[in-house]
């Protein structure tokens, strides 16, 4: 499930970005919106509301059309590293609301599949199932829906968070894990994988599997991601399929 919908608050979960410098930043300074606290509204829910107020990604994704600011996340990737090619089929992991399926459609694919364990409004020329992509069986749906291998895996997978710090690392790691395993069995040769990660990026043991099976694979944070935040993302191009790999 993506951590990044950002129309309601987020209950429990991890959340992410700066703004590029320039006018759009320095107008959001000068003309910074303040929120009251209202009864039964926590402090909490008070400085997230503001923060969303403020945000200039927030205000360009409702102009621009987008479901959520981590559109600006994928679209800033793509422009980077040229994740998105016209004609593709991407699996789109922890796809709610929606941003990075649209995104990736207008930039080219012509099949997008995304899964995630909250409903999803559906998008014209998207399949996006309601299914927890961590439950036994559902990287088989994700495969038949997919209607064979994927050029690109697309991952904004974030779990709920309980507080405890050493029991939400296990679980970040275990998500990006499963998708990393996912992309190695899915992927066209060529394909690219993209994950967010948390905490210093992904564990050497992951990066060391990876490096086996793709081109190259770097670590990048976009602008669109909050300074604040600890998340990152993991970019592996130019899958190298092995004998006995499905997608071979």
């Amino acid at each position: 499930m993506s951590d990044d919908n950002e129309e309601e608050e987020p209950r429990r979960r991890r959340r992410s970005g700066p703004v590029k410098k320039g006018g759009d930043a320095r107008a959001a300074k000068q003309f910074h919106t303040k929120v009251k606290t209202a009864r039964g509204r926590k402090y909490s829910s008070k400085l997230w509301l503001e923060r969303q107020l403020n945000d200039p990604y927030v205000a360009k994704a409702k102009q621009e059309g987008y479901r959520s600011r981590a559109a600006y996340k994928l679209i800033e990737l793509d422009d980077k590293f040229g994740l998105i090619k016209p004609g593709m089929r991407v699996a789109d992991l922890g796809a709610a609301p929606g941003g990075w399926a649209q995104v990736a459609l207008k930039r080219g694919a012509s099949h997008v599949v995304g899964i995630d364990l909250l409903e999803i409004e559906q998008i014209p020329g998207a399949t996006l199932l309601e299914l927890d992509f961590t439950e036994e069986g559902a990287d088989e749906t994700l495969k038949e829906a997919l209607g064979g291998g994927a050029d690109l895996v697309i991952s904004d997978l974030a779990p709920w968070t309980t507080g405890h710090k050493s029991t939400d690392h296990l679980r970040i790691v275990a998500l990006v894990e499963a998708a990393a395993y996912f992309a190695v069995d899915v992927l066209q040769p060529g394909g690219n994988f993209v994950a967010k990660v948390f905490q210093g990026g992904a564990t050497n043991e992951l990066l060391d599997m990876l490096k086996t099976r793709f081109k190259t694979v770097r670590h990048y944070k976009p602008p669109a991601s909050r300074s604040g935040s600890a998340e990152t993302f993991v970019i592996a191009q130019g899958f190298k399929p092995q004998r006995g790999d499905q997608s071979e």
